[in-house]
C-alpha cells in the first residue's frame, strides 16, 4: 500500500498568520506530548512513523512549499513537486504516474490519499491499512474513509450510504454524497447512517492509470511533467469520484477533526497565548497568536481570537472567523514572513519613490547554523548587508570571505554572491532596483560544496 498526502492550500482561512508560503499545515501552534510546539504536517508525519506507513508515503505539494515541508519534516518524506498549482486531480495523477513509471509500482497496488493536515488519532491511520483489504477482495472503483458524526454539522460533506444496507460487511455502499446540509438535513442524513467526509480515498494504481490513459493524460511521469499546465484545474472529486460506478466506506469511529478555521483550530491549540502579550482574566474563551516582538494586550473581550504577524492583524469573534477568506481575498501583498529550508526572513519595509521607479525593500533574514543562502546574482537590483548576529563566509564574485557582526557587505547587481552560517547568523538586508522580482534572480548553485569548488581566492580578509 502507497500514500499521498496532499499539501497544498492558499492560507487565507487562517490570515494573517498563515499565506501563500506558509499554508495552515505548516503554522507552529499545536503541543506535542512533551509540551512543543508543532505544526499540522509534523503530528500527522509523526502519526504515520509510529504505524509504520511513513516509508511508503509521498507528499505531493507546490515548489513554494518545498522548502519548508523539508525543514519541518528534517528531509525525510519523498515529495513529487507540481511544476504549477493545478488541483487535486492532476496532484493524484502526477503522483500515480511517479509511483507507476519511476519508482516501479504494480499496478495491483493500492494507493490512499488524503490530506497533509488531519487531525485525528493515531488509530486513524491503522484504519487506513483497511483500505487495502477491501480494495483487493471487493474491487470497488475507490473506498472511502466517513467519519461517525457526534452532532448534525452544517459545516462537512456527507458521505449517504445506499438504502440496502448489508451488515455482514465491513464496509457500506456510496450511495451519493452531501456538501453541508443545513441541520436538520443533516439530522435526516445522520438518521440514514451518512458518514462525515474527511477527504480519504483508495483505489488501485491500475484504475487511476487507466483513467488516465482513457483522458488521454501521459502515464509517464516526465512526460506529465511537460504537460502539467495543460491539465485541467479541477478536483478528484468532480473528475473521479462523482463518475465512479462503485464507490464502497468504511466507517472511522474515533475523533476527528478539520482545523480550517480560527474558531476549530484554537479548541486544539492547548494554549491560549502564543507570543508577547496579556490576556486579561475576564476575557474568556479568547485566544492570542502573536509573531510580533510587540506585546498585545486583550482587555475584557471574549470568545475571540486575536492573531498578528508581519502580514496583517486579525480581531475576530471566533464563530465568524471563518469569513475572514472572503474579506482578506482582496488583499494581493507579498507575503511579509518565510520560513525556508536555509532559515527565515521578515520584511520589515517596503517603499516606492521616483514615481515608482525605484524599489526599497528590507528583510531581516535567519540562517540556521550550518545552512547557506545560495550562489546566485541579480539582473537589476543590488543589496547591502548589515551583520547584526553571527559569523559566517560569504562568496563574493568567485573569493571568500570571513564576516562577523557588525560587517557591511555591499553587492551590486550581477555580483555572484552567497552565505553560510558558521553559528546562526541574523542579518538586515536592504535591496534597491527598479524591479524587485523573484525573475531578477538568476541562480547558480545551492550546493555549499559546489559553490566552494568554483572559487578563485579563499578567505581574503579584505572586502
Amino acid at each position: 500500500m502507497r500514500i499521498v498526502l496532499l499539501s497544498g492550500g492558499s492560507g487565507k482561512r487562517l490570515w494573517p498568520i498563515s499565506n501563500d508560503a506558509r499554508s495552515k499545515q505548516f503554522l507552529k501552534i499545536l503541543k506535542d506530548s512533551n509540551g512543543n510546539l508543532q505544526s499540522m504536517v509534523q503530528r500527522v508525519w509523526g502519526q504515520l512513523k509510529s504505524v509504520g506507513l511513513d516509508n511508503s508515503t509521498i507528499i505531493a505539494t507546490s515548489k513554494s512549499q518545498e522548502e519548508i515541508i523539508q525543514d519541518q519534516l528534517s528531509g525525510e518524506p519523498n515529495l513529487i513537486i507540481e511544476p504549477a498549482r493545478r488541483d487535486t486531480f492532476p496532484a493524484i495523477a502526477l503522483a500515480s504516474s511517479y509511483l507507476y513509471t519511476m519508482t516501479g509500482v504494480n499496478l495491483d497496488e493500492v494507493i490512499a490519499v488524503l490530506p497533509v493536515d488531519p487531525f485525528v488519532e493515531t488509530s486513524f491511520f491503522n484504519k487506513i491499512k483497511e483500505l487495502e483489504e477491501i480494495i483487493q477482495n471487493s474491487k470497488p472503483d475507490l473506498a472511502l474513509i466517513g467519519v461517525r458524526p457526534t452532532y448534525p454539522s452544517e459545516k462537512y460533506g456527507y458521505i449517504v450510504p445506499d438504502k440496502k444496507v448489508n451488515n455482514s460487511l465491513k464496509y457500506i455502499n456510496v450511495n451519493s454524497f452531501e456538501e453541508k446540509p443545513s441541520k436538520g438535513k443533516a439530522k435526516e442524513l445522520i438518521n440514514q447512517g451518512a458518514l462525515w467526509n474527511c477527504g480519504v480515498f483508495a483505489f488501485s494504481l491500475r484504475y487511476i492509470i487507466g483513467l488516465l490513459e482513457k483522458k488521454k493524460i501521459p502515464i509517464n511521469y516526465e512526460e506529465l511533467l511537460k504537460q502539467y499546465d495543460k491539465l485541467p484545474k479541477i478536483s478528484f472529486d468532480y473528475e473521479v469520484v462523482e463518475k465512479a460506478k462503485k464507490i464502497v466506506a468504511i466507517s472511522y469511529n474515533g475523533y476527528w477533526k478539520d482545523l480550517g478555521t480560527w474558531n476549530t483550530l484554537t479548541e486544539e491549540m492547548g494554549t491560549n497565548q502564543i507570543g508577547k502579550g496579556i490576556i486579561s482574566k475576564d476575557s474568556l474563551n479568547t485566544h492570542l497568536v502573536n509573531e510580533l516582538d510587540i506585546p498585545v494586550t486583550v482587555l475584557g473581550v471574549s470568545d475571540t481570537i486575536v492573531a498578528v504577524s508581519p502580514d496583517g492583524i486579525l480581531v475576530s469573534d471566533k464563530e465568524k472567523s471563518p469569513k475572514v477568506k472572503e474579506i482578506v481575498g482582496i488583499f494581493n501583498d507579498r507575503p511579509m514572513y518565510e520560513e525556508k529550508g536555509w532559515g527565515w526572513y521578515r520584511v520589515l519595509d517596503y517603499a516606492k519613490y521616483d514615481d515608482g521607479k525605484q524599489e526599497i525593500l528590507t528583510r531581516r533574514i535567519g540562517i540556521k547554523h550550518g545552512a547557506n543562502l545560495s550562489y546566485h546574482y541579480h539582473l537589476a537590483h543590488k543589496e547591502t548587508w548589515t551583520i547584526i548576529k553571527g559569523n559566517g563566509i560569504i562568496v563574493l564574485n568567485g573569493c571568500s570571505y570571513e564576516i562577523k557582526t557588525g560587517d557591511v557587505v555591499q553587492i551590486d547587481s550581477k555580483d555572484k554572491h552567497a552565505l553560510k552560517a558558521n553559528s546562526e547568523i541574523e542579518l538586515i538586508e536592504v535591496q534597491m532596483g527598479s524591479e524587485l522580482i523573484h525573475e531578477d534572480v538568476v541562480m547558480i548553485s545551492s550546493n555549499w560544496n559546489e559553490i566552494i569548488s568554483r572559487l578563485v581566492n579563499k578567505y581574503r580578509t579584505e572586502k
